[in-house]
């Protein structure tokens, strides 16, 4: 069983930034697929970026493109998404999934952590 907790969450300015953090354990998941996804109020989950841990290719939303990055910290099975130049729309809250693949899709997705909120003030 892995076990998935995202932390970092909270409120910044428009135009700021804040980073995320997703800590994995339970399982190594050195051939896992980490993905970020959000929920705004009253909105369906959507994607927002995902790394393949086995080789470190990147993919994101081009709601996000530009804006965000996603890394991870091996040596702490820990997962980032750098969130720059936030804006209201970024409102959310964000989960941090995985699945054994290599898959980006949100149905794939194995395990899944409680959630994160992040508030953009305007």
């Amino acid at each position: 069983q892995v076990q998935l907790v995202e932390s970092g969450g909270g409120l910044v300015q428009r135009g700021g930034s804040r980073r995320l953090s997703c800590a994995a354990s339970g399982r190594t998941f050195s051939r896992y697929t980490m993905g970020w996804f959000r929920q705004a109020p009253g909105k369906e989950r959507e994607f927002v970026a995902a790394i393949r841990w086995s080789d470190g290719s990147t993919a994101y939303a081009d709601s996000v493109k530009g804006r965000f990055t996603v890394s991870g910290d091996n040596a702490k099975n820990t997962v980032y998404l750098q969130m720059n130049s936030l804006k209201p729309e970024d409102t959310a809250v964000y989960y941090c999934a995985a699945n054994s693949g290599y898959s980006l899709l949100e149905r794939d997705m194995d395990y899944w952590g409680k959630g994160t909120l992040v508030t953009v003030s305007s």
